[in-house]
């Protein structure tokens, strides 16, 4: 038996769905589902610690004696290093293919008989998943990494100030809302391709160097940092990492945030668009 989707579902695939407290419960669930593997937890806490002190190694030895290296000191520095390391799984740096896989299995068939918007059970549930590995991985990690600066004498680089602290994270909210919209884009191409995971490796690595993963993206040449600041990947990680050392302060920082709301308003835009082109052409076989 073969099922042949009818053209753009508007209950699923375009407008709003069936209420807050919905979205609210799917969130949950997907806070709830990282916290059944705490040994999983911790050991990832313990690589990324491991990972974050050799990236550490490699840029204080960047600024050799120098005070600042293109506007960053070493605090800054190893500040910038526990935050790639407190949002790795957060937002999902290296790679996100769940939605690819029910595409591909057959099992959006399922999701796309619950009465909400496909897009927003989607966001909803990885806004659940978000928030738990922050919880479990990134909070731990910035502990790890202020209480070794400390023990060498030092300390990470905080917020200075309640107005500082909203804008972050504000900030990390729009980064988790922008980046889920790209990975939900790629993600699409499942719908194209039975191989869309080769899409994914290509569109992950690009995401790890335009968000500043790799490398903060004020150590860039100038060309590059034009270039970048034309797509959407640093408003992925790279705005919130500055509002959180000020490197972005006063009008910069609304500005920074204006910048990243509107980057998502357009990538919401571009993957609805494409979501509802990829439900007219899914054909769900089963029997």
């Amino acid at each position: 038996m073969t099922i042949q989707s009818p053209p753009a579902p508007q209950r699923h695939a375009g407008a709003a769905g069936s209420g807050v407290a919905l979205y609210a419960a799917v969130a949950r669930l997907g806070f709830r589902r990282p916290f059944a593997y705490p040994q999983a937890a911790l050991w990832g806490v313990v690589t990324n610690a491991f990972f974050g002190l050799l990236r550490v190694s490699v840029l204080v030895a960047l600024f050799g004696a120098r005070p600042q290296v293109a506007g960053y000191s070493v605090t800054d520095a190893v500040t910038y290093t526990a935050l790639m390391q407190a949002f790795i799984m957060a937002l999902a740096l290296f790679g996100w293919t769940d939605f690819m896989r029910t595409v591909h299995r057959g099992e959006i068939g399922t999701d796309l008989l619950r009465p909400m918007n496909l897009l927003g059970f989607w966001a909803a549930q990885d806004a659940g998943r978000a928030a738990a590995q922050f919880a479990l991985r990134g909070l731990p990690m910035l502990l790890i990494f202020q209480l070794g600066a400390a023990f060498t004498g030092g300390g990470l680089h905080w917020p200075a100030g309640p107005l500082a602290w909203t804008q972050t994270i504000l900030s990390a909210a729009l980064a988790w809302a922008c980046g889920f919209l790209f990975r939900f884009l790629v993600n699409c191409a499942a719908f194209w391709s039975p191989d869309a995971a080769g899409f994914g490796r290509f569109a992950w690595a690009l995401l790890g160097l335009g968000c500043g993963f790799l490398m903060p993206l004020a150590f860039f040449p100038a060309w590059a940092q034009a270039a970048l600041a034309c797509t959407p990947f640093p408003s992925m990680l790279n705005t919130t990492v500055e509002l959180w050392l000020g490197l972005r302060s006063g009008p910069g920082a609304w500005v920074a945030l204006g910048t990243q709301l509107a980057w998502t308003g357009a990538l919401l835009a571009v993957t609805t668009f494409t979501l509802r082109r990829g439900l007219r052409r899914l054909e769900v076989a089963g029997g």
